[in-house]
Protein backbone atom coordinates (compact mmCIF):
# COMPACT_ATOMS: atom_id res chain seq x y z
CA UNK A 1 0.00 0.00 0.00
CA UNK A 2 3.09 2.42 0.50
CA UNK A 3 3.95 1.39 -2.61
CA UNK A 4 0.85 2.34 -4.02
CA UNK A 5 0.72 6.06 -2.80
CA UNK A 6 4.22 6.53 -3.70
CA UNK A 7 3.63 5.86 -6.87
CA UNK A 8 0.31 7.32 -7.31
CA UNK A 9 0.09 9.69 -4.24
CA UNK A 10 -3.47 8.46 -3.72
CA UNK A 11 -5.54 5.72 -3.08
CA UNK A 12 -8.51 6.93 -5.17
CA UNK A 13 -9.13 7.32 -9.21
CA UNK A 14 -8.40 4.80 -11.81
CA UNK A 15 -4.95 4.04 -11.91
CA UNK A 16 -4.80 3.57 -7.82
CA UNK A 17 -7.85 2.43 -7.74
CA UNK A 18 -7.12 -0.59 -9.97
CA UNK A 19 -3.77 -1.44 -8.31
CA UNK A 20 -5.40 -1.26 -5.26
CA UNK A 21 -7.95 -4.30 -6.55
CA UNK A 22 -5.27 -6.10 -7.51
CA UNK A 23 -2.98 -5.81 -4.36
CA UNK A 24 -6.02 -7.08 -1.93
CA UNK A 25 -6.89 -9.57 -4.71
CA UNK A 26 -3.10 -10.95 -4.05
CA UNK A 27 -3.42 -10.80 -0.47
CA UNK A 28 -6.82 -12.87 -0.29
CA UNK A 29 -5.08 -15.92 -2.45
CA UNK A 30 -2.16 -15.97 0.51
CA UNK A 31 -4.46 -16.49 3.21
CA UNK A 32 -7.37 -18.62 2.23
CA UNK A 33 -8.28 -21.62 4.57
CA UNK A 34 -11.89 -22.67 3.59
CA UNK A 35 -14.36 -22.76 0.82
CA UNK A 36 -15.59 -19.21 1.92
CA UNK A 37 -12.40 -17.83 1.28
CA UNK A 38 -12.50 -19.25 -2.13
CA UNK A 39 -16.08 -17.49 -3.12
CA UNK A 40 -14.67 -14.44 -2.02
CA UNK A 41 -11.43 -14.63 -4.40
CA UNK A 42 -13.63 -15.63 -7.39
CA UNK A 43 -16.14 -12.54 -6.78
CA UNK A 44 -13.00 -10.20 -6.69
CA UNK A 45 -11.60 -11.41 -9.45
CA UNK A 46 -15.13 -10.67 -10.80
CA UNK A 47 -15.13 -7.08 -10.04
CA UNK A 48 -11.84 -6.67 -11.12
CA UNK A 49 -12.87 -8.01 -14.62
CA UNK A 50 -15.19 -4.78 -14.59
CA UNK A 51 -12.43 -2.40 -14.35
CA UNK A 52 -10.75 -3.32 -17.60
CA UNK A 53 -13.24 -1.39 -19.23
CA UNK A 54 -12.45 1.63 -17.68
CA UNK A 55 -9.65 1.27 -20.47
CA UNK A 56 -11.07 0.01 -23.35
CA UNK A 57 -14.78 -0.90 -24.51
CA UNK A 58 -13.35 -2.85 -28.10
CA UNK A 59 -15.00 -6.12 -29.26
CA UNK A 60 -11.74 -7.63 -28.64
CA UNK A 61 -11.94 -6.75 -25.04
CA UNK A 62 -15.49 -7.66 -24.67
CA UNK A 63 -14.32 -11.45 -25.83
CA UNK A 64 -11.76 -11.39 -23.83
CA UNK A 65 -13.64 -10.37 -20.52
CA UNK A 66 -16.16 -13.49 -21.97
CA UNK A 67 -12.99 -15.80 -22.01
CA UNK A 68 -12.35 -14.45 -18.45
CA UNK A 69 -15.67 -14.93 -17.10
CA UNK A 70 -16.02 -18.55 -18.46
CA UNK A 71 -12.69 -19.41 -16.49
CA UNK A 72 -13.49 -18.00 -13.24
CA UNK A 73 -16.98 -19.92 -13.83
CA UNK A 74 -14.90 -23.24 -14.91
CA UNK A 75 -13.03 -22.80 -11.33
CA UNK A 76 -15.53 -22.01 -9.25
CA UNK A 77 -18.02 -25.29 -10.99
CA UNK A 78 -14.95 -27.35 -9.91
CA UNK A 79 -14.54 -27.07 -6.14
CA UNK A 80 -18.22 -27.09 -5.65
CA UNK A 81 -18.21 -30.41 -6.47
CA UNK A 82 -17.71 -32.46 -3.22
CA UNK A 83 -17.71 -36.25 -5.30
CA UNK A 84 -16.28 -36.79 -8.50
CA UNK A 85 -15.46 -33.86 -10.52
CA UNK A 86 -16.52 -33.74 -14.02
CA UNK A 87 -13.65 -33.80 -16.88
CA UNK A 88 -12.52 -30.37 -17.96
CA UNK A 89 -14.90 -31.42 -21.34
CA UNK A 90 -18.29 -31.82 -19.60
CA UNK A 91 -16.98 -28.53 -17.54
CA UNK A 92 -16.96 -26.83 -20.63
CA UNK A 93 -20.21 -27.49 -22.02
CA UNK A 94 -22.09 -27.00 -18.20
CA UNK A 95 -20.06 -23.23 -18.40
CA UNK A 96 -21.45 -22.82 -22.02
CA UNK A 97 -24.87 -23.78 -21.02
CA UNK A 98 -24.98 -21.27 -18.21
CA UNK A 99 -23.74 -18.33 -20.15
CA UNK A 100 -26.25 -19.44 -22.97
CA UNK A 101 -28.87 -19.24 -20.21
CA UNK A 102 -27.98 -15.67 -19.05
CA UNK A 103 -27.97 -14.61 -23.07
CA UNK A 104 -31.66 -13.54 -22.57
CA UNK A 105 -31.74 -12.27 -19.70
CA UNK A 106 -28.53 -10.00 -20.74
CA UNK A 107 -30.55 -8.76 -23.64
CA UNK A 108 -33.35 -7.96 -22.24
CA UNK A 109 -30.80 -5.50 -19.47
CA UNK A 110 -28.95 -4.21 -22.71
CA UNK A 111 -32.05 -2.98 -24.19
CA UNK A 112 -34.43 -2.04 -21.52
CA UNK A 113 -32.43 -1.07 -18.35
CA UNK A 114 -33.27 2.61 -17.49
CA UNK A 115 -30.49 4.21 -19.28
CA UNK A 116 -29.61 7.76 -17.70
CA UNK A 117 -26.74 10.29 -19.15
CA UNK A 118 -23.44 9.76 -18.29
CA UNK A 119 -21.80 6.60 -15.86
CA UNK A 120 -24.74 4.67 -13.34
CA UNK A 121 -22.07 5.46 -10.48
CA UNK A 122 -19.92 8.14 -11.74
CA UNK A 123 -16.65 7.32 -13.13
CA UNK A 124 -12.99 7.82 -10.86
CA UNK A 125 -11.49 11.22 -11.67
CA UNK A 126 -8.86 10.09 -13.92
CA UNK A 127 -10.75 7.66 -16.11
CA UNK A 128 -10.08 9.65 -18.97
CA UNK A 129 -6.38 9.69 -18.84
CA UNK A 130 -4.23 9.01 -21.65
CA UNK A 131 -6.25 10.26 -24.46
CA UNK A 132 -3.85 11.81 -27.29
CA UNK A 133 -4.87 14.03 -29.71
CA UNK A 134 -4.08 17.50 -31.52
CA UNK A 135 -3.37 20.17 -28.45
CA UNK A 136 -3.63 23.83 -28.49
CA UNK A 137 -0.28 24.38 -28.83
CA UNK A 138 2.26 23.10 -32.06
CA UNK A 139 6.06 23.19 -31.66
CA UNK A 140 8.45 21.35 -34.13
CA UNK A 141 8.12 17.30 -33.83
CA UNK A 142 4.57 17.45 -32.34
CA UNK A 143 2.73 16.68 -35.36
CA UNK A 144 5.19 14.12 -36.29
CA UNK A 145 4.92 12.46 -33.39
CA UNK A 146 1.30 12.11 -32.92
CA UNK A 147 1.62 10.61 -36.97
CA UNK A 148 3.09 7.44 -35.69
CA UNK A 149 -0.25 6.22 -34.28
CA UNK A 150 -3.09 4.33 -36.35
CA UNK A 151 -5.45 4.94 -34.09
CA UNK A 152 -9.16 6.54 -35.84
CA UNK A 153 -9.53 9.87 -34.98
CA UNK A 154 -12.82 10.11 -36.40
CA UNK A 155 -15.25 8.38 -38.79
CA UNK A 156 -17.06 10.47 -41.52
CA UNK A 157 -19.94 9.74 -44.02
CA UNK A 158 -20.68 12.04 -46.84
CA UNK A 159 -23.95 12.65 -48.53
CA UNK A 160 -22.26 12.96 -52.06
CA UNK A 161 -19.33 10.62 -53.66
CA UNK A 162 -16.01 12.42 -53.11
CA UNK A 163 -13.58 12.01 -55.32
CA UNK A 164 -10.59 14.11 -54.99
CA UNK A 165 -9.37 13.79 -52.05
CA UNK A 166 -7.26 16.97 -52.37
CA UNK A 167 -10.62 18.66 -50.72
CA UNK A 168 -10.50 16.50 -47.22
CA UNK A 169 -8.88 18.93 -45.50
CA UNK A 170 -10.63 18.03 -41.89
CA UNK A 171 -10.66 21.74 -39.93
CA UNK A 172 -9.43 21.44 -36.51
CA UNK A 173 -7.13 24.64 -34.28
CA UNK A 174 -6.23 27.81 -35.59
CA UNK A 175 -3.57 29.19 -34.35
CA UNK A 176 -1.99 32.67 -34.25
CA UNK A 177 0.28 33.64 -31.43
CA UNK A 178 4.09 32.75 -32.00
CA UNK A 179 6.55 33.03 -29.40
CA UNK A 180 9.31 31.90 -31.50
CA UNK A 181 9.10 28.69 -31.65
CA UNK A 182 5.59 27.78 -30.46
CA UNK A 183 2.37 28.17 -31.94
CA UNK A 184 -0.43 28.22 -29.98
CA UNK A 185 -4.83 29.15 -30.36
CA UNK A 186 -5.16 32.25 -29.76
CA UNK A 187 -8.60 33.30 -28.04
CA UNK A 188 -11.35 33.97 -30.70
CA UNK A 189 -12.03 37.80 -30.84
CA UNK A 190 -15.54 37.64 -31.32
CA UNK A 191 -18.24 34.51 -31.55
CA UNK A 192 -20.18 35.32 -34.62
CA UNK A 193 -21.74 32.27 -35.80
CA UNK A 194 -21.40 32.78 -39.54
CA UNK A 195 -25.61 31.46 -40.26
CA UNK A 196 -25.32 33.18 -43.55
CA UNK A 197 -22.39 31.01 -44.67
CA UNK A 198 -24.96 28.35 -45.47
CA UNK A 199 -26.18 29.91 -48.53
CA UNK A 200 -22.61 30.03 -50.03
CA UNK A 201 -21.10 27.35 -52.68
CA UNK A 202 -21.20 24.29 -52.89
CA UNK A 203 -22.63 22.41 -49.44
CA UNK A 204 -21.27 18.82 -48.11
CA UNK A 205 -23.28 17.13 -45.38
CA UNK A 206 -20.96 15.11 -43.17
CA UNK A 207 -21.84 12.52 -40.37
CA UNK A 208 -19.17 12.23 -38.42
CA UNK A 209 -18.42 9.63 -35.19
CA UNK A 210 -15.73 11.39 -32.87
CA UNK A 211 -13.88 8.94 -30.59
CA UNK A 212 -13.09 10.68 -27.38
CA UNK A 213 -9.78 12.57 -26.54
CA UNK A 214 -10.57 14.60 -23.98
CA UNK A 215 -10.51 17.89 -25.89
CA UNK A 216 -13.30 20.07 -27.05
CA UNK A 217 -12.30 20.65 -30.47
CA UNK A 218 -14.83 19.04 -33.19
CA UNK A 219 -13.50 18.32 -36.98
CA UNK A 220 -15.64 19.15 -40.03
CA UNK A 221 -14.59 19.40 -43.72
CA UNK A 222 -13.51 22.78 -44.58
CA UNK A 223 -15.07 25.40 -44.39
CA UNK A 224 -18.09 24.23 -41.80
CA UNK A 225 -20.98 26.58 -42.06
CA UNK A 226 -23.05 25.65 -39.53
CA UNK A 227 -22.65 24.59 -36.00
CA UNK A 228 -22.48 20.95 -35.30
CA UNK A 229 -25.72 18.80 -34.10
CA UNK A 230 -26.79 15.58 -32.73
CA UNK A 231 -30.59 14.96 -33.82
CA UNK A 232 -31.14 18.30 -34.66
CA UNK A 233 -29.76 19.75 -30.92
CA UNK A 234 -26.92 21.77 -31.05
CA UNK A 235 -23.60 20.14 -28.92
CA UNK A 236 -21.48 22.95 -30.00
CA UNK A 237 -20.05 26.57 -31.80
CA UNK A 238 -18.42 27.98 -34.67
CA UNK A 239 -16.07 30.25 -33.69
CA UNK A 240 -14.93 33.86 -35.33
CA UNK A 241 -12.23 31.88 -36.71
CA UNK A 242 -14.21 29.11 -38.11
CA UNK A 243 -13.42 26.28 -35.73
CA UNK A 244 -16.11 23.85 -34.47
CA UNK A 245 -16.02 23.46 -30.62
CA UNK A 246 -18.15 21.78 -28.31
CA UNK A 247 -19.90 22.44 -24.90
CA UNK A 248 -17.74 20.10 -23.07
CA UNK A 249 -14.95 18.12 -23.27
CA UNK A 250 -15.44 14.76 -25.68
CA UNK A 251 -15.30 12.06 -23.05
CA UNK A 252 -17.16 9.72 -24.84
CA UNK A 253 -17.73 8.53 -28.49
CA UNK A 254 -19.85 11.91 -29.86
CA UNK A 255 -22.03 11.63 -33.35
CA UNK A 256 -22.45 14.49 -34.85
CA UNK A 257 -23.80 15.86 -38.25
CA UNK A 258 -22.05 19.09 -39.69
CA UNK A 259 -22.03 21.15 -43.26
CA UNK A 260 -18.81 22.36 -45.56
CA UNK A 261 -18.60 24.30 -48.09
CA UNK A 262 -15.26 23.81 -49.36
CA UNK A 263 -15.45 26.37 -52.25
CA UNK A 264 -16.60 29.01 -49.61
CA UNK A 265 -15.06 32.70 -49.34
CA UNK A 266 -15.72 35.42 -47.69
CA UNK A 267 -16.58 38.80 -48.82
CA UNK A 268 -16.14 40.69 -45.35
CA UNK A 269 -13.37 43.43 -44.56
CA UNK A 270 -10.70 41.78 -41.82
CA UNK A 271 -11.23 43.28 -38.52
CA UNK A 272 -8.26 46.00 -37.47
CA UNK A 273 -7.89 43.90 -34.47
CA UNK A 274 -7.65 40.70 -36.47
CA UNK A 275 -5.49 41.98 -38.36
CA UNK A 276 -3.29 42.67 -35.98
CA UNK A 277 -3.15 39.94 -34.38
CA UNK A 278 -2.75 37.71 -37.80
CA UNK A 279 0.95 39.69 -37.94
CA UNK A 280 2.07 39.70 -34.93
CA UNK A 281 6.12 38.39 -34.86
CA UNK A 282 8.10 37.64 -31.88
CA UNK A 283 11.22 40.94 -32.10
CA UNK A 284 14.43 39.61 -32.38
CA UNK A 285 14.29 36.14 -34.22
CA UNK A 286 14.73 34.54 -37.57
CA UNK A 287 16.89 37.61 -39.52
CA UNK A 288 17.46 35.99 -42.31
CA UNK A 289 14.04 35.10 -42.67
CA UNK A 290 12.77 38.11 -42.31
CA UNK A 291 15.25 39.98 -44.85
CA UNK A 292 13.79 37.11 -47.77
CA UNK A 293 10.45 38.66 -46.77
CA UNK A 294 11.72 41.87 -47.31
CA UNK A 295 13.53 40.69 -50.66
CA UNK A 296 10.36 39.06 -51.91
CA UNK A 297 7.76 41.80 -51.29
CA UNK A 298 10.09 44.39 -53.06
CA UNK A 299 9.94 42.25 -56.23
CA UNK A 300 5.99 41.30 -56.01
CA UNK A 301 4.10 43.94 -55.13
CA UNK A 302 0.82 41.16 -55.73
CA UNK A 303 -0.06 38.77 -52.62
CA UNK A 304 -0.68 36.23 -55.09
CA UNK A 305 2.34 36.23 -56.64
CA UNK A 306 4.41 36.54 -53.99
CA UNK A 307 2.86 33.14 -52.57
CA UNK A 308 3.63 31.72 -55.60
CA UNK A 309 7.21 32.97 -55.10
CA UNK A 310 7.60 31.62 -51.73
CA UNK A 311 5.87 27.92 -52.66
CA UNK A 312 8.45 27.83 -55.92
CA UNK A 313 11.33 28.33 -53.17
CA UNK A 314 9.98 25.42 -51.28
CA UNK A 315 9.80 23.48 -54.24
CA UNK A 316 13.40 24.59 -55.88
CA UNK A 317 15.64 24.39 -52.78
CA UNK A 318 15.91 20.88 -52.54
CA UNK A 319 13.97 20.70 -49.26
CA UNK A 320 12.69 17.01 -48.10
CA UNK A 321 10.10 16.05 -46.18
CA UNK A 322 10.92 14.04 -42.93
CA UNK A 323 9.66 12.54 -40.04
CA UNK A 324 13.12 12.78 -38.68
CA UNK A 325 14.20 16.53 -38.93
CA UNK A 326 17.22 17.88 -37.17
CA UNK A 327 16.84 20.05 -34.00
CA UNK A 328 16.39 23.65 -34.46
CA UNK A 329 18.19 26.61 -32.68
CA UNK A 330 17.09 29.56 -31.20
CA UNK A 331 15.92 30.90 -34.47
CA UNK A 332 13.96 27.80 -35.81
CA UNK A 333 12.82 28.92 -38.74
CA UNK A 334 16.15 30.10 -40.17
CA UNK A 335 17.96 27.20 -39.29
CA UNK A 336 14.87 24.82 -41.29
CA UNK A 337 14.55 27.82 -44.66
CA UNK A 338 18.28 27.89 -44.44
CA UNK A 339 20.15 25.06 -43.15
CA UNK A 340 18.18 21.93 -42.51
CA UNK A 341 15.91 21.93 -45.13
CA UNK A 342 13.89 19.49 -43.58
CA UNK A 343 11.40 18.95 -42.01
CA UNK A 344 7.55 17.76 -41.41
CA UNK A 345 3.83 19.19 -42.35
CA UNK A 346 4.42 21.77 -39.24
CA UNK A 347 7.66 23.17 -40.33
CA UNK A 348 6.79 24.14 -43.55
CA UNK A 349 3.52 25.58 -42.11
CA UNK A 350 5.07 27.69 -39.63
CA UNK A 351 7.95 29.08 -42.03
CA UNK A 352 5.44 29.75 -44.39
CA UNK A 353 3.17 31.98 -42.16
CA UNK A 354 6.40 33.76 -40.63
CA UNK A 355 7.52 35.14 -44.15
CA UNK A 356 3.87 35.57 -45.24
CA UNK A 357 3.51 38.12 -42.09
CA UNK A 358 6.86 39.07 -42.63
CA UNK A 359 6.08 40.47 -45.93
CA UNK A 360 2.66 41.84 -44.16
CA UNK A 361 0.27 39.61 -45.10
CA UNK A 362 -2.57 38.37 -42.74
CA UNK A 363 -1.38 34.66 -41.88
CA UNK A 364 -2.52 32.16 -39.56
CA UNK A 365 -1.70 27.93 -38.97
CA UNK A 366 -4.96 25.86 -38.95
CA UNK A 367 -4.01 22.05 -37.75
CA UNK A 368 -6.53 19.42 -38.44
CA UNK A 369 -6.34 16.02 -40.56
CA UNK A 370 -5.77 15.30 -44.52
CA UNK A 371 -6.98 12.64 -46.02
CA UNK A 372 -8.58 9.28 -44.98
CA UNK A 373 -9.42 6.15 -46.28
CA UNK A 374 -12.67 5.08 -47.62
CA UNK A 375 -13.73 1.73 -46.40
CA UNK A 376 -15.86 -0.05 -48.65
CA UNK A 377 -17.38 -2.15 -46.67
CA UNK A 378 -19.71 0.40 -44.80
CA UNK A 379 -18.78 3.57 -46.98
CA UNK A 380 -17.21 5.44 -43.59
CA UNK A 381 -14.30 7.43 -43.81
CA UNK A 382 -11.65 6.69 -41.71
CA UNK A 383 -9.70 9.31 -40.26
CA UNK A 384 -6.35 8.44 -38.26
CA UNK A 385 -3.82 9.69 -35.99
CA UNK A 386 -1.20 9.48 -38.79
CA UNK A 387 -3.57 11.89 -41.06
CA UNK A 388 -2.67 14.81 -38.31
CA UNK A 389 -1.59 17.52 -41.08
CA UNK A 390 -0.62 21.51 -40.46
CA UNK A 391 -1.39 24.16 -43.32
CA UNK A 392 -1.78 27.92 -43.41
CA UNK A 393 -4.35 30.55 -43.88
CA UNK A 394 -3.56 33.47 -46.08
CA UNK A 395 -5.99 36.63 -46.21
CA UNK A 396 -6.55 38.19 -49.81
CA UNK A 397 -8.54 40.99 -50.41
CA UNK A 398 -12.23 40.59 -51.94
CA UNK A 399 -11.40 36.40 -51.22
CA UNK A 400 -10.91 36.24 -47.27
CA UNK A 401 -9.25 33.40 -45.93
CA UNK A 402 -7.62 31.40 -48.54
CA UNK A 403 -6.12 27.81 -47.52
CA UNK A 404 -1.93 27.52 -49.06
CA UNK A 405 -0.85 24.10 -48.40
CA UNK A 406 3.34 24.17 -48.56
CA UNK A 407 4.03 20.60 -47.54
CA UNK A 408 1.66 20.13 -51.24
CA UNK A 409 4.81 22.27 -53.14
CA UNK A 410 7.41 19.38 -51.35
CA UNK A 411 5.59 16.14 -51.00
CA UNK A 412 2.23 16.13 -53.44
CA UNK A 413 1.51 12.84 -52.85
CA UNK A 414 0.87 13.35 -48.75
CA UNK A 415 -1.98 15.34 -49.45
CA UNK A 416 -3.37 13.41 -53.13
CA UNK A 417 -2.08 9.83 -51.19
CA UNK A 418 -1.69 9.88 -47.65
CA UNK A 419 1.59 9.40 -45.24
CA UNK A 420 2.66 5.94 -46.27
CA UNK A 421 2.58 7.21 -50.01
CA UNK A 422 4.78 10.10 -48.70
CA UNK A 423 6.46 8.50 -46.37
CA UNK A 424 7.33 4.60 -47.16
CA UNK A 425 7.59 2.49 -43.97
CA UNK A 426 10.96 1.12 -43.59
CA UNK A 427 12.12 -1.45 -41.17
CA UNK A 428 10.40 -4.85 -40.20
CA UNK A 429 6.93 -2.62 -40.68
CA UNK A 430 7.67 -1.90 -44.59
CA UNK A 431 9.25 -5.19 -44.97
CA UNK A 432 5.32 -6.55 -43.76
CA UNK A 433 3.60 -4.17 -45.76
CA UNK A 434 5.41 -5.05 -48.53
CA UNK A 435 4.91 -8.41 -48.28
CA UNK A 436 1.37 -8.24 -48.04
CA UNK A 437 0.54 -5.64 -49.97
CA UNK A 438 -0.39 -7.95 -52.95
CA UNK A 439 -2.72 -9.77 -51.43
CA UNK A 440 -6.44 -7.83 -51.97
CA UNK A 441 -7.77 -10.30 -49.20
CA UNK A 442 -6.04 -8.43 -46.32
CA UNK A 443 -6.93 -4.97 -47.32
CA UNK A 444 -10.62 -6.93 -47.43
CA UNK A 445 -10.38 -8.58 -43.99
CA UNK A 446 -9.20 -5.01 -42.79
CA UNK A 447 -11.91 -3.04 -43.71
CA UNK A 448 -14.73 -6.04 -42.83
CA UNK A 449 -13.08 -5.52 -39.06
CA UNK A 450 -13.27 -2.06 -39.06
CA UNK A 451 -16.62 -1.78 -40.24
CA UNK A 452 -17.39 -3.99 -37.66
CA UNK A 453 -16.07 -2.42 -35.25
CA UNK A 454 -17.78 0.82 -35.96
CA UNK A 455 -20.59 -1.32 -35.75
CA UNK A 456 -20.00 -1.99 -32.69
CA UNK A 457 -19.31 1.11 -31.46
CA UNK A 458 -22.78 2.76 -33.18
CA UNK A 459 -24.86 -0.10 -32.23
CA UNK A 460 -23.15 -1.37 -28.52
CA UNK A 461 -21.65 1.24 -27.30
CA UNK A 462 -23.32 4.33 -28.31
CA UNK A 463 -26.86 2.59 -27.06
CA UNK A 464 -27.91 5.52 -24.88
CA UNK A 465 -30.75 7.15 -23.57
CA UNK A 466 -31.49 8.85 -26.85
CA UNK A 467 -31.64 5.34 -28.44
CA UNK A 468 -33.38 3.96 -26.05
CA UNK A 469 -35.80 6.21 -25.81
CA UNK A 470 -36.48 6.00 -30.24
CA UNK A 471 -36.42 1.72 -30.09
CA UNK A 472 -38.96 2.36 -27.19
CA UNK A 473 -40.94 4.82 -29.37
CA UNK A 474 -41.15 2.32 -32.75
CA UNK A 475 -42.13 -0.69 -30.28
CA UNK A 476 -44.97 1.78 -29.14
CA UNK A 477 -44.04 2.82 -25.59
CA UNK A 478 -43.99 6.45 -26.37
CA UNK A 479 -43.44 8.82 -23.61
CA UNK A 480 -42.80 6.17 -21.27
CA UNK A 481 -40.67 7.50 -18.16
CA UNK A 482 -38.53 5.37 -16.13
CA UNK A 483 -40.90 4.15 -13.63
CA UNK A 484 -42.68 2.45 -16.19
CA UNK A 485 -39.90 1.37 -17.96
CA UNK A 486 -38.33 0.35 -14.96
CA UNK A 487 -41.97 -1.92 -14.56
CA UNK A 488 -41.10 -3.16 -18.31
CA UNK A 489 -37.94 -3.98 -17.58
CA UNK A 490 -38.96 -6.32 -14.77
CA UNK A 491 -41.84 -8.09 -16.06
CA UNK A 492 -40.09 -8.45 -19.91
CA UNK A 493 -36.77 -9.98 -17.54
CA UNK A 494 -39.49 -12.42 -15.81
CA UNK A 495 -40.65 -13.83 -19.00
CA UNK A 496 -37.03 -14.23 -20.43
CA UNK A 497 -36.20 -16.28 -17.30
CA UNK A 498 -39.67 -18.28 -17.68
CA UNK A 499 -38.46 -19.26 -20.98
CA UNK A 500 -35.22 -19.99 -19.93
CA UNK A 501 -36.51 -22.45 -16.53
CA UNK A 502 -39.31 -23.98 -18.35
CA UNK A 503 -37.63 -26.35 -20.73
CA UNK A 504 -34.94 -27.26 -17.25
CA UNK A 505 -38.26 -27.81 -14.88
CA UNK A 506 -39.08 -31.13 -18.11
CA UNK A 507 -35.73 -32.68 -17.26
CA UNK A 508 -36.80 -34.56 -13.84
CA UNK A 509 -35.57 -37.28 -12.84
CA UNK A 510 -37.41 -40.45 -14.45
CA UNK A 511 -38.73 -42.94 -12.43
CA UNK A 512 -37.48 -46.73 -13.75
CA UNK A 513 -40.43 -48.94 -14.62
CA UNK A 514 -39.04 -51.46 -12.21
CA UNK A 515 -38.79 -48.79 -9.60
CA UNK A 516 -42.44 -47.45 -9.75
CA UNK A 517 -43.33 -50.78 -8.84
CA UNK A 518 -41.14 -51.33 -6.39
CA UNK A 519 -42.54 -48.47 -5.14
CA UNK A 520 -46.27 -49.66 -5.47
CA UNK A 521 -44.96 -52.54 -3.68
CA UNK A 522 -43.94 -50.45 -0.55
CA UNK A 523 -47.19 -48.35 -0.01
CA UNK A 524 -48.77 -51.89 -0.06
CA UNK A 525 -46.62 -53.31 2.68
CA UNK A 526 -46.70 -50.16 4.52
CA UNK A 527 -50.62 -50.86 4.84
CA UNK A 528 -50.24 -54.19 6.07
CA UNK A 529 -46.96 -54.88 8.05
CA UNK A 530 -44.21 -52.30 8.07
CA UNK A 531 -43.48 -49.23 6.02
CA UNK A 532 -39.68 -48.88 4.53
CA UNK A 533 -37.38 -46.72 5.55
CA UNK A 534 -35.44 -44.29 3.53
CA UNK A 535 -32.22 -46.10 4.20
CA UNK A 536 -33.15 -49.54 3.76
CA UNK A 537 -32.81 -51.47 0.71
CA UNK A 538 -34.91 -53.84 -0.46
CA UNK A 539 -32.90 -57.27 1.14
CA UNK A 540 -32.85 -55.63 4.23
CA UNK A 541 -36.45 -54.39 4.24
CA UNK A 542 -37.65 -58.41 3.25
CA UNK A 543 -35.35 -59.55 6.41
CA UNK A 544 -37.78 -57.28 8.21
CA UNK A 545 -40.78 -58.26 6.47
CA UNK A 546 -39.95 -62.26 7.28
CA UNK A 547 -40.24 -60.96 11.06
CA UNK A 548 -43.41 -59.03 10.49
CA UNK A 549 -45.69 -60.93 8.29
CA UNK A 550 -47.84 -64.28 8.73
CA UNK A 551 -46.03 -67.17 7.00
CA UNK A 552 -48.95 -67.81 4.32
CA UNK A 553 -48.41 -64.35 3.42
CA UNK A 554 -44.66 -64.14 2.47
CA UNK A 555 -44.13 -66.66 0.08
CA UNK A 556 -45.49 -63.86 -2.62
CA UNK A 557 -43.62 -61.29 -1.28
CA UNK A 558 -40.76 -63.05 -1.49
CA UNK A 559 -40.73 -64.16 -4.70
CA UNK A 560 -41.66 -60.61 -5.24
CA UNK A 561 -38.44 -59.29 -3.83
CA UNK A 562 -36.35 -61.62 -4.96
CA UNK A 563 -37.65 -61.01 -8.86
CA UNK A 564 -36.69 -57.43 -8.50
CA UNK A 565 -33.33 -57.88 -6.86
CA UNK A 566 -32.50 -59.83 -9.94
CA UNK A 567 -33.80 -57.56 -12.19
CA UNK A 568 -32.54 -54.41 -10.97
CA UNK A 569 -29.38 -55.78 -10.02
CA UNK A 570 -28.28 -59.06 -11.55
CA UNK A 571 -28.56 -59.82 -15.79
CA UNK A 572 -31.79 -60.62 -16.12
CA UNK A 573 -32.82 -62.64 -19.23
CA UNK A 574 -35.93 -60.17 -19.61
CA UNK A 575 -36.25 -56.74 -21.04
CA UNK A 576 -36.95 -53.94 -19.26
CA UNK A 577 -40.64 -53.49 -20.03
CA UNK A 578 -41.31 -57.69 -19.84
CA UNK A 579 -39.76 -57.41 -16.13
CA UNK A 580 -41.80 -54.73 -15.37
CA UNK A 581 -44.67 -56.56 -16.49
CA UNK A 582 -43.92 -59.61 -14.86
CA UNK A 583 -43.08 -57.72 -11.30
CA UNK A 584 -46.91 -56.39 -11.65
CA UNK A 585 -47.73 -59.51 -11.58
CA UNK A 586 -46.59 -61.08 -8.81
CA UNK A 587 -47.18 -57.26 -7.01
CA UNK A 588 -50.59 -58.93 -7.59
CA UNK A 589 -50.09 -61.86 -5.95
CA UNK A 590 -49.14 -60.08 -2.51
CA UNK A 591 -52.09 -59.50 0.02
Amino acid sequence: MVGVYTSFHTFLGREAGVTMLVLLLTCKLLEMHAKRDLFVVLFLSFFLLLTSFFYQQTIISALVALLATSLLLTAQVSFQYTGLVPSLKQKGRLIATLLGCAIPLTLCAFLLFPRIQGPLWGLPGDAHQGRSGLSESMAPGGISDLVLSEDIVFRAKFDQPITNKSVLYWRGVVMNDFDGKTWRAAPAINQKRFSDMASTGKQIKQEIILEPQGQRWLFGLETPTIAPTNNERNIGELTSYLELRSNEPIVQRLRYEITSAPDFRSPDQLLPLEREQSLELPSGYNPRMLQLATDLRQRYQSDTDLINAVLHFFTTQEFSYTLEPPLLGVNSVDDFLFKSKAGFCEHYASAFVNIMRAADIPARIVTGYQGGFRNDVDGYFEIRQSDAHAWAEVWLPNQGWVRVDPTAAVAPERVMQNLAGALPQRGLAGLVGKAFSGFSWVKGVQMRWNAMNNSWNQWVLNYNQNTQRNLLDRLGFKNIDWAQLSLLFFVTGTLFIAVVALPLTRNKTTVAPLDRVYFSFCIKMAKYAAPRTLHEGPQAYLQRLRLALPAEQLPPVERFLHFYIAAKYGKHVLSGHSAAQRLKALLAACH
